[in-house]
């Protein structure tokens, strides 16, 4: 099943506001689809989904509805996984301590983005304090999202360094109860 990115900005930036959104996001998808995973910014100010739904529809309604209590909810976006597989992040359910968000260049395609990515993958090893667990590449290129654990964030900006790939957002991230679906 496809992967979906959403984003919520909670009313009450505090881990009980996130809480119930997630718990709210979880039970509005009952059977269209399962939360994967959920990070959360370390001020609780903006929480990244990653969502697996056959429905894409009933994803645009949860958003469009106001079927989740936030302040703000985008547009579920297809993503894809690199770096891990779907199966093991799922039995894992591994956090992170560090989210970078890169707004991909205009004209650039999947297939460049993967090819340097694998390519660049092993650079990481000069940093080795600094984990890369994955990334959630939007299929309309406008963004990833890659996940880390790093001791701080001094770290992680050296690893994009070493990689040759920016930063255009890098967010601490809280940890916080992930809702998932049974």
């Amino acid at each position: 099943m496809p992967l979906f990115l959403t984003e919520l900005v909670p009313h009450d930036a505090i881990r009980s506001g996130v809480t119930a959104s997630l718990d709210a996001l979880a039970a509005a998808l009952a059977d269209a689809g399962e939360i994967i995973e959920s990070q959360v910014t370390s001020g609780a100010e903006r929480v990244f989904v990653i969502v697996e739904s056959a429905d894409d529809r009933a994803l645009a309604t949860i958003a469009a509805n106001g079927l989740v209590p936030v302040a703000e909810v985008t547009v579920p976006a297809p993503v894809r996984l690199v770096g891990t597989d779907l199966a093991v992040l799922k039995a894992a359910r591994p956090g992170a301590s560090h989210l970078v968000e890169w707004d991909l260049p205009a004209g650039l395609d999947m297939d460049t983005y993967l090819a340097r990515k694998a390519a660049k993958t092993p650079l990481y090893d000069q940093v080795p304090e600094v984990a890369f667990l994955r990334t959630y590449v939007r299929e309309d290129m406008v963004k990833c999202l890659c996940f880390y654990d790093a001791p701080d964030v001094e770290a992680v900006v050296r690893a994009r360094e070493v990689v040759s790939a920016p930063v255009n957002r890098l967010h601490t991230l809280a940890a916080v109860r992930a809702a998932v679906n049974p």
